[in-house]
């Protein structure tokens, strides 16, 4: 393979970035002996053991027992000597290990008990689990000093865990703009680009890369030419995503105003300490959307007390007296479990209970998500399904929140009996811990909500608008659709629901903010300032940038802006009306 390769992506974080690759995909199939084989079977098996004996430690006996199954199967040799005699006879592991796992699954789906024939599923699991660590097993060890992560799909606990340790930017395969990890990679301020051609996967590993993600191009191999032109007019000490130090220390205490005076309040959406180190260093007052579901994204259950408490933390100890608005788990769109995946992507409960395609109260919508995929929106009525989900969680909340501004935001609602069981359950909890009752509020992210924000406001103490979820819903865009971008919140149909949004807020006397990327785009925030929006909660990384953006921006002008976006009848039109920034 001739050096340099050039491949292009789509932009998703912009910045400059140089390092070694870090190829943690490939295209060559899974290599194994036989005895690893076995091995990876006795991991997975021991692993749900585990976790099994901390959810029956943590009183979820019903939980336990199910992850217990997993451990049995991954553990009968019925299942793992199948593939272990398959691979030493000189067969392919992935094929040895899927052909094995599927023969055992047809045993069971052909079984008139339906309860065992859906333990076919769990066979399933165990595996992908097994393949899953035999390829990390065989994967090559992470670089020494800065790397370029190269998979097939970079998820947000890649760029989280590898956050401190290196990173300094990103490729995918597969994603877009509005995915999940494009939304870390942002606030960690990590270069990024996605949708790049697979035989990306194929790139010599170990090689100096060059990552564009302005451009939208990864140099692998680069010349000395290609660096200074492609470098000239970028500091890359400023575009890594390291600690930045103590909170606030590097930051601005002062509030962010207008060009005209008009205070708007900066806050930060994180999901880790170091989002968190990097928002308050470049400004931010708080954090206004604090994302606790991305740990648990490759969960095998419901996070417990201990482990929601582990997880908040860290974080919450950075915001003593600041605003810490910490959004309930939202297993949703990019970012269900595995314990609330069934073979057709629905959503399920891990114990099996009824009701978690549909609301609560039997309402229509709620399974479907804003895309329209089934199961996305499913995962707010299954953590109000669980007995002990909800409960745990905002005890950890309270407890680790304790010193801050605390307020608790519910993610997909679509019900008022959404927001009354929660909040049921949050009086209950603070009284028993003897704990002051956060504000409550809701993320806005379902047109039907939005649309029906005047409703919904006599029943909660802020708003939270979610951009992302809310233009593509209104758009029917997927969040991995590369199309999907903050700036299409500029859309006349979109902004109208943002603009009825921050209208019922006006009239009920409660705050409204914007939590999407949207609030960072410099399309879209003249915008939302001129439609009377007066809090933003950003990427980290992006915090300083907006807070200088808004120095720049008049009030009165931004009102006839927003006015006159509201009259057009296209994103584009609406792109010629806004001045750049």
């Amino acid at each position: 393979m001739n050096l340099p390769i050039r491949f292009t992506g789509l932009p998703v974080s912009d910045g400059i970035a140089l390092g070694t690759l870090h190829i943690a995909d490939t295209e060559t199939a899974v290599s194994a002996t036989p005895e690893e084989v076995g091995e990876a079977f006795a991991a997975v098996a021991a692993e749900r053991f585990a976790l099994a004996e901390r959810l029956r430690a943590a009183g979820r006996d019903q939980e336990a027992a199910i992850i217990e199954i997993g451990g049995l199967i991954a553990a009968d040799p019925l299942l793992a000597d199948p593939a272990v005699a398959a691979v030493r006879d000189g067969g392919d592991v992935a094929t040895a290990v899927r052909q094995a796992t599927e023969a055992q699954a047809a045993v069971l789906e052909a079984l008139p008990n339906p309860e065992m024939a859906e333990r076919a599923g769990d066979v399933r699991q165990v595996a992908h689990a097994v393949l899953d660590r035999l390829s990390q097993a065989g994967a090559a060890p992470r670089p020494v000093g800065d790397f370029i992560l190269v998979r097939r799909e970079v998820s947000p606990a890649d760029l989280i865990e590898l956050a401190e340790a290196g990173l300094v930017g990103a490729v995918s395969v597969a994603g877009g703009a509005s995915s999940h990890a494009a939304i870390i990679a942002r606030g960690l301020g990590v270069p990024m680009i996605a949708g790049t051609d697979p035989a990306v996967l194929a790139a010599p590993a170990g090689q100096r890369g060059l990552l564009d993600a302005d451009a939208g191009e990864l140099i692998v191999g680069p010349e000395a030419g290609d660096l200074p032109a492609v470098l000239a007019g970028h500091d890359l000490s400023q575009r890594q995503p390291g600690p930045a130090g103590p909170a606030g220390l590097a930051g601005s205490d002062e509030s962010a105003r207008t060009a005209d005076g008009r205070e708007i309040t900066v806050l930060c959406n994180v999901a880790s300490v170091a989002e968190t180190r990097r928002g308050l260093a470049g400004g931010a007052a708080g954090v206004g959307l604090l994302r606790t579901e991305i740990p648990y994204t490759e969960a095998l259950a419901w996070p417990t007390l201990a482990e929601d408490q582990a997880q908040l933390e860290p974080i919450l100890g950075l915001l003593a007296g600041r605003p810490a608005t910490v959004r309930l788990l939202d297993f949703s769109g990019d970012k269900i479990p595995p314990f609330l995946r069934d073979e057709a992507g629905v959503a399920s409960g891990p114990s099996g209970e009824a009701g978690v395609g549909s609301g609560p109260s039997g309402e229509a919508g709620v399974g479907s998500g804003p895309s329209g995929e089934a199961g996305v929106g499913s995962g707010l009525a299954a953590l109000l399904a669980h007995r002990t989900a909800l409960p745990d969680q905002l005890r950890a909340i309270l407890q680790a929140g304790h010193g801050t501004q605390l307020a608790v935001l519910i993610p997909m609602v679509s019900s008022l009996d959404e927001v009354r069981q929660v909040r049921d359950v949050l009086t209950k909890t603070a009284a028993a811990l003897g704990a002051d009752l956060p504000r409550l509020g809701i993320m806005v992210e379902l047109q039907a909500t939005a649309a029906a924000a005047a409703t919904f406001a006599p029943a909660v103490d802020f708003f939270s608008i979610g951009t992302n979820d809310l233009t593509g819903q209104v758009l029917g865009l997927d969040r991995r659709d590369p199309t999907a971008k903050p700036a299409l919140a500029a859309d006349p149909r979109v902004l109208a629901l943002i603009a009825r949004v921050a209208e019922a807020g006006r009239q009920a006397g409660i705050s409204v903010s914007v939590c999407g990327d949207s609030a960072a785009d410099p399309l879209v925030l003249p915008l939302l300032i001129g439609l009377g929006v007066t809090t933003l909660s950003v990427p980290a990384a992006r915090v300083q940038r907006v807070r200088t953006w808004l120095a720049g921006l008049d009030t009165s002008a931004c009102a006839a802006l927003a006015a006159a976006a509201l009259r057009a009848s296209t994103v584009d039109q609406v792109r010629e009306l806004v001045p750049p920034i």
